[in-house]
């Protein structure tokens, strides 16, 4: 059996649904970068043991590291370094290794900003005039940057135990303040009637969660012609809330296309020089999950 000489994984709780996997393998083949992609259960309590591990000298080195839920913001104390925007955000989803004389230095990048715009520009998204966010956890920080950047005037979130989310809500106003974007706070029985009136909505929720709303949303029967849903979760698809949105006339976004290009900016930072001709690399990505080619 060959060994890779380099390994990375997709590190959350729980993480068998995750085509991180798919999306990675596929990649590094094109590619031909020698690393192998895994995915590991790590629960929460369990990360800061694990963050220590990652410093362990004479061990397999890593390519890089993709964290999703619930470790976003539990990393973040364990890096050396932030980029810009994990640093705004004090939310991460990748960990990059760099070797030094004084050991090996962590860096937290937040790839999932750029996977949200990307995903929305390619449904044809430009700019977000008024922008619902379902949820109040790390997604939804990057959910705030990103429609920040494709210029929304309002951005109104929603969380389930509002005003109980004490630590999500004050992470979902910092990066707003961080990031110049204008954020409101609701609670979550006003989100339905926002959805009614909202350009694009964001559902940052896990998977089932937002079943409720979507039965609210369908028994008012708003003619959704024009807006847009981008629902990160994937698995099942097309969630409850995607159906409804269809149905009454909204284009969706579905989660794997954020995933797809919050990965192609992994590979790019986990591959370094071996990475090119990046259509390609999108390309292969899309039939390892069978997405419609770019």
């Amino acid at each position: 059996m060959t060994v890779s000489s380099r390994r990375a994984a997709v590190l959350g709780h729980p993480i068998g649904h995750s085509k991180s996997p798919l999306l990675h393998r596929a990649a590094y083949r094109y590619l031909g970068f020698d690393s192998s992609y895994e995915a590991v259960d790590l629960a929460e309590e369990d990360a800061a043991a694990f963050a220590a591990s990652l410093r362990r000298p004479g061990a397999q080195p890593w390519a890089g590291l993709s964290v999703t839920m619930p470790l976003k913001s539990v990393f973040v104390p364990a890096m050396d370094r932030l980029t810009p925007a994990a640093a705004a955000l004090q939310v991460l989803n990748t960990i990059t290794f760099d070797e030094t004389d004084h050991g090996v230095v962590l860096t937290g990048h937040n790839t999932d900003v750029a996977g949200i715009v990307s995903a929305l520009r390619h449904a044809g998204s430009r700019s977000l005039p008024r922008t619902v966010i379902l949820g109040a956890g790390g997604t939804a920080c990057a959910a705030v940057a990103a429609a920040g950047i494709l210029g929304a005037s309002t951005v109104d979130v929603f969380a389930r135990r509002f005003p109980d989310a004490g630590d999500g809500l004050a992470a979902v106003q910092i990066a707003g303040i961080r990031t110049g974007t204008p954020v409101s706070l609701h609670p979550w029985q006003d989100a339905a009637a926002a959805c009614a009136e909202a350009d694009v909505v964001i559902c940052t929720l896990p998977p089932r969660a937002a079943d409720g709303l979507a039965e609210t949303i369908d028994a008012a029967g708003r003619d959704r012609t024009g807006a847009v849903l981008l629902d990160v979760a994937y698995d099942p698809w097309p969630s409850r809330i995607a159906r409804v949105w269809e149905q009454h006339g909204g284009r969706i976004v579905p989660g794997l296309e954020m995933l797809l290009y919050q990965a192609v900016e992994q590979v790019r930072l986990f591959t370094g020089d071996t990475f090119h001709d990046e259509p390609a690399v999108i390309n292969v990505m899309c039939d390892a999950v069978g997405l419609p080619r770019r």
